[in-house]
């Protein structure tokens, strides 16, 4: 069983993929602890609202203040709950292993927020959640003609993360679904650049830990764009096409029945000289030459003989 890649199947593994180099990468944004900014929100809110309040009874005549003063103390809680509700809309929560990436509004990437739970951002950024869990994508079955044109069904589970969560967000539109058909190119055209089964080069069948490796270094390669991470990969379905299956079947059926003859054809000769050499040390009986090989003949079929031999008892002379 070979170790070793054709160079041409190495250079296409090598030169699969030609992606343009990101423009952008994560960077952390600026955030308080969410629950220092929730005290001073809700007391502004609060007197914001008793001042507004007091203000409009003013000018309704009701509160005893001159209609300039309760106009003044109307315009002026309603700042202040204003505010108020600014900074609350600046509070954002933070699940563990998610994170948010902020941009201000119309304007360029702002930094990510990874740190769990309540924080404090720009009140004006819009924050877009980004899951940093440990993704499965499973292919679905591909077929695909192998290195010597033989059809074969393959599909594989790649497991990944997000890494740079800029990337995922800025540099691809959806980077869940670029994730899934840059896997299926990838396994597409690491199908194509092996046989399926070969004896003195890698094939997919044989070298499945060498395939995987590769495999998992084209899927980076393909996905470093969109900032994501490619944890492992395996191929999890390998077959030949159903139209040659029965074929290939039987062609393995046949190397494997050569194989087994070519073990059982050492091992006969083995014995038969043996038993030559066990014959002539404790001189049993002198043979000539016309006679060891019709020895030597004999033994090979009762060794050889795919059934049991059926023995001819001789009461005659060795040579009748």
């Amino acid at each position: 069983m070979g170790t070793t890649s054709t160079p041409a199947a190495t250079t296409a593994v090598t030169t699969a993929a030609n992606m343009p180099e990101p423009t952008i990468s994560e960077r952390p944004a600026r955030h308080l602890n969410g629950w220092w900014m929730l005290l001073p929100a809700l007391v502004l809110i609060i007197v914001g609202a008793t001042t507004a309040a007091g203000g409009a009874a003013g000018i309704g005549g009701s509160g005893g203040l001159p209609t300039a003063a309760g106009i003044a103390l109307l315009v002026g809680g309603c700042l202040v709950a204003t505010a108020g509700l600014v900074l609350m809309g600046g509070l954002t929560f933070v699940a563990p292993n998610e994170a948010r990436v902020l941009q201000l509004v119309g304007a360029s990437y702002a930094g990510t927020v990874r740190r769990d739970g309540l924080r404090w951002v720009n009140p004006l950024t819009e924050r877009r959640k980004i899951s940093t869990r440990i993704r499965n994508h499973e292919t679905g079955p591909a077929k695909v003609n192998d290195l010597d044109g033989n059809p074969i069904e393959i599909s594989a589970v790649v497991v990944w993360q997000v890494e740079d969560t800029a990337r995922a967000c800025f540099a691809v539109d959806d980077f869940v679904e670029f994730v899934a058909f840059q896997t299926e190119a990838a396994v597409r055209h690491i199908a194509g650049s092996f046989p399926y089964d070969a004896a003195d080069r890698l094939s997919l069948r044989d070298n499945a830990d060498e395939i995987t490796a590769r495999l998992s270094e084209e899927i980076g390669v393909r996905v470093a764009s969109a900032g994501v991470r490619i944890i492992e990969s395996r191929i999890n379905r390998l077959a030949y096409a159903p139209e040659i299956a029965q074929a290939m079947l039987r062609r393995q059926q046949a190397g494997a029945v050569v194989a087994a003859r070519q073990r059982i054809v050492e091992g006969a000769v083995g014995m038969v000289e043996l038993a030559l050499a066990k014959l002539e040390e404790q001189d049993v009986v002198e043979l000539d030459e016309e006679r060891k090989a019709a020895m030597v003949s004999n033994l090979l079929v009762v060794l050889c003989a795919d059934r049991d031999a059926q023995p001819v008892v001789n009461t005659g002379t060795l040579y009748q």
